[in-house]
């Protein structure tokens, strides 16, 4: 059931006087709940909870915690028909969203459950070497972390997310502050982690969730001293805003935001000649998916002037078009969307390529495809913004030396994707694709952006503004190194050090040993 109060480690608190209900975004009306935004009491409070709670939970065996983590994900299915609903109530997203994205946060739970089980993840590394001081490194777990919820990620990248898992991971306790747009879905899932807390005998503190509906809660719990690092998915503004509030703080603390990015999208001549259609419909598809409302949307597309570029151009309207307009995340967002779009659209030398123009429920989003000269794209900045919702700008450049002109000249970003039918071609784009490579954190060939798969090897970051530092990642294992820190033993005694580093590999991890991958003892 869902009371609308905060999770104080274990205790259901409500002492603040805001109240706020979320948005039936596709009835575009209020849900019943009343949620209590959480006091400056309540917040410092779970603050210090969470630094004693530090204490055990980061000596907690990694088997321990794999097990937290794994009832964590089996108390979010317990959970079963009512965060399904609850999640659709709060966001408009379809039935099967709502599946696919609970299917996606117990699976990277279970997934750094079984990171934490393998142990290697510490990266052990021992230098031993007679006449040598004896040398041992490990990484270790920052403290306290605060996780904000995603507006449009209420479970993938929200309570139990992947900033959360990965935290917990690390032997962090988590304090979220919960997304006011999907309240009680954060609700249901903090219970799941709290139960997930007792049944496997977690320190109390070692998860609290927070309700917020403005700037305070995060404000305050970032300037706490006991907090020592934050998460963070959202946009450029609150993104640098949490950046500059940690730097300015008596001990600066670091701030993983995922913030911006248009995507831009590469087509070369040979796909355009070869398969037009087929990119055509997919990008069309990928433009319009979640009603745009993905970080990884493809908001730019560039090409090289040509009958096949103007083929594919008209295709692509064509394709988008036929889509039938989507609900919003919440009305705020459905005029966010409509504010941006406008500001582009106030411009001069553009060309509007979608003719779609119907009457639609409040909250729903009419898709957009316009074109734009490459000078002009050069000259005007406003079409390079982010327009978060269902809208893309096709860049129509002169030659290479242009399309390299407007690589170097974007901002950072989460992807960059190529779209190629012949290898030879890819010579005379080399350098093109180099400076395109250093703009982001992925990059995709002959796919779209959207869609991110959890694993170890993906990179969900990218260089200012698409995140605070681009050596990290908010998705897959290796996001758990957001959250950890060296620590350097030198001549300490064998069986005073952490079982990592121990001679005899109690943990039978992966280990570099004078600078040789190895599973053997010394």
């Amino acid at each position: 059931m869902i009371t609308g109060k905060n999770y104080i480690g274990d205790l259901l608190s409500a002492k603040g006087k805001t109240t706020f209900k979320t948005i039936n975004p596709e009835q575009n009306s209020e849900n019943e709940t009343f949620f209590y935004e959480a006091s400056e009491d309540e917040i410092c409070q779970a603050a210090v909870l969470a630094e004693e709670a530090f204490k055990t939970y980061s000596t907690i065996a990694n088997v321990k915690k794999a097990e937290f983590l794994e009832v964590i994900a089996d108390e979010i299915e317990a959970l079963g028909e009512e965060l399904l609903t609850t999640y659709i109530q709060e966001s408009g997203l379809p039935a099967g969203r709502a599946n696919g994205e609970r299917a996606r946060t117990t699976g990277q739970l279970r997934a750094f459950a079984t990171m934490l089980k393998e142990g290697s993840w510490v990266e052990a590394i021992i230098n031993k070497t007679d006449g040598k001081p004896d040398i041992r490194r490990i990484q270790i777990p920052l403290g306290p972390v605060v996780v904000f919820g995603a507006s449009n990620f209420p479970l993938a990248f929200s309570t139990a997310g992947g900033d959360t898992a990965s935290a917990l991971a690390a032997g962090c306790p988590v304090i979220v502050k919960s997304h006011p747009l999907h309240a009680g879905t954060g609700e249901l899932v903090a219970s799941a982690i709290i139960k997930a807390a007792q049944k496997t005998g977690m320190p109390n503190g070692v998860f609290s969730n927070l309700n917020s509906s403005g700037i305070f809660v995060g404000k305050t719990l970032t300037e706490h001293p006991s907090i020592k690092a934050v998460g963070f998915t959202g946009s450029i503004k609150g993104g640098t805003a949490l950046c500059k509030i940690a730097a300015n703080r008596p001990v600066p603390i670091p701030v993983y935001a995922e913030m911006g990015s248009i995507n831009p999208v590469l087509i070369l001549p040979s796909a355009l000649k070869s398969d037009s259609e087929k990119w055509a419909a997919n990008y069309a598809a990928s433009i319009t998916a979640g009603t745009g409302q993905f970080c990884t949307n493809p908001g730019l597309i560039l090409g090289i002037k040509s009958k096949e570029l103007e083929d594919f151009i008209t295709i692509l309207a064509l394709e988008t078009d036929k889509l039938d307009p989507t609900c919003m995340l919440h009305p705020s967002i459905k005029s966010q969307y409509e504010s941006l779009k406008s500001e582009v659209l106030e411009q001069e030398g553009y060309t509007k390529k979608t003719i779609v123009e119907k009457e639609t429920k409040p909250n729903y989003a009419l898709q957009s495809i316009i074109t734009v000269d490459g000078d002009i794209f050069l000259k005007n900045r406003t079409f390079h913004k982010e327009v978060f919702g269902p809208f893309s700008v096709v860049v129509k450049c002169d030659d290479i030396q242009q399309l390299n002109e407007i690589i170097l000249d974007l901002e950072g970003q989460l992807t960059g994707t190529v779209l190629n039918s012949d290898l030879k071609e890819y010579e005379d784009f080399k350098e093109v694709i180099e400076n395109l490579k250093n703009k982001v954190g992925r990059l995709i060939f002959n796919n779209v952006p959207t869609g991110v798969e959890v694993c170890s090897g993906m990179t969900h970051g990218g260089p200012f503004p698409a995140s605070s530092d681009s050596k990290f990642t908010s998705v897959g294992l290796t996001a758990v190194k957001r959250w950890v820190r060296p620590v350097t033993y030198q001549d300490w005694p064998d069986q005073l050090l952490p079982e990592a580093l121990q001679d005899k590999n109690p943990l039978n991890i992966n280990r570099t040993v004078n600078d040789i991958l190895t599973r053997n003892s010394i």
